[in-house]
């Protein structure tokens, strides 16, 4: 199996891949995130993984790269990670009684062969209507600071999340069953490796 490596600094991203079961390293180089022109979100994701993923491989001889980028869209406006207080509250205030998408772009490279995978997942997420003393208290967790649309799904943040229609993990920052079958066509059977066939 060729070694693999994760271009991305994301815990999420990290504890998502150990999920696999397949031995990883972190790499991670500071890439310019500007992007010309406006693009839907599925591509910018895209874009941006594959920068990710590019910067990280041109240090390589050999092994699979894999680069993420995740983003929240609200009814077209995209929401990054808020700068405040008042920024979350006023994305959280947004989302709920709402739904809304989160679109990871995954870029996967070859570094031997130069092959190139790159692709998007979208899942919807539907928030519940929520109080604004709710949304307060949750903002004053801390938890939504460093996220995406101002949530983390996987933490306090789901007590917001009514349904998701489409991939969970896709959400909290990788979509492993996308993930999965991408690596496979690199030739890393993620199930075989786990179960012994290939051991």
């Amino acid at each position: 199996m060729p070694p693999i490596y994760l271009a991305s600094a994301s815990p999420r991203r990290r504890e998502l891949l150990e999920q696999l079961g397949l031995p990883f390293t972190v790499v991670v180089r500071s890439v310019d995130e500007n992007i010309a022109g406006p693009l839907p979100p599925g591509r910018m994701v895209e874009v941006l993984a594959e920068k990710k993923a590019r910067k990280v491989a041109v240090e390589l001889d050999r092994g699979l790269v894999i680069g993420s980028d995740t983003v929240v869209v609200w009814r077209d406006r995209v929401l990054g990670k808020p700068g405040s207080r008042k920024e979350a509250l006023e994305m959280l205030a947004c989302l709920q009684g709402d739904d809304h998408s989160v679109y990871s772009g995954l870029a996967v490279i070859d570094v031997e062969t130069g092959a190139v995978h790159v692709s998007h997942e979208r899942t919807r997420v539907f928030f519940r209507p929520a109080a604004k003393d709710e949304l307060e208290m949750y903002v004053d967790t801390g938890e939504p600071m460093d996220k995406a649309g101002g949530y983390a799904v996987q933490g306090l943040g789901a007590v917001f999340v009514s349904r998701i229609e489409g991939c969970y993990s896709n959400v909290v920052g990788l979509p492993l069953a996308r993930l999965a079958r991408v690596l496979k066509e690199f030739g890393v059977d993620v199930l075989s490796i786990n179960s012994g066939a290939c051991k």
